[in-house]
């Protein structure tokens, strides 16, 4: 097991934790009534814990290498699908805010920890983690609604999200930024943790 952080790191942990405290950005909040693709590819950048969860993804992916690569980042937005499908449905389920919360803390720990379980383990994880992701959005969503647009532009910046995490796993194996990746999961770690305990 690697030391989890160093003093630059833990800087940048503490100043992400102050950006996360004063942020205003909450993921379920807004007007969802037109239901464009434009909205919905604009979604996932407003909510602080859809981002960071989705960033943390692209991440981990980058650092378990192999299958996990592309599994990953293509198993989050189509069980997050099935997810919202369950929410527009009706279908209850409990806990589905602190789970989307915990999300965040237990995928940016697992980066910043470099974590590596098999696929067995990080498969069902963040198909879970999906799940509840798209569920909250499927619950938002008017009953009257036609949301194959809307599902469209959010499955294409969830897509681009995780990109994003796995370029910063790559570049993060050149110096002089090797510990990049881990920092930055400390960080959505950190944030996770604040959002976890702050009110909604």
């Amino acid at each position: 097991m690697h030391s989890f952080a160093r003093p630059a790191s833990f800087a940048a942990l503490v100043a992400a934790a102050t950006v996360g405290l004063t942020s205003a950005a909450l993921a379920h909040v807004g007007d969802h009534s037109h239901m464009s693709f434009a909205e919905g590819l604009a979604h996932p950048f407003t909510g602080l814990d859809h981002m960071l969860a989705m960033v943390a993804v692209g991440l981990w992916a980058s650092q378990l290498g192999g299958r996990a690569l592309w599994l990953l980042p293509l198993t989050f937005p189509a069980i997050m699908t099935l997810g919202a499908v369950l929410g527009f449905g009706g279908v209850a389920l409990p806990w589905v805010e602190i789970g989307i919360t915990a999300s965040v803390l237990v995928l940016g720990a697992a980066v910043a920890l470099t974590l590596r379980p098999s696929l067995l383990v990080s498969l069902p994880l963040i198909a879970l983690f999906a799940a509840l992701h798209g569920y909250s959005h499927g619950v938002e969503l008017p009953a009257n609604a036609s949301a194959l647009t809307y599902a469209g532009g959010f499955i294409v910046a969830t897509l681009a999200l995780h990109l994003i995490g796995i370029a910063i796993g790559f570049a993060a194996t050149r110096m002089p930024v090797r510990f990049a990746a881990r920092t930055a999961g400390g960080a959505i770690a950190v944030l996770g943790l604040v959002l976890l305990v702050t009110p909604h």
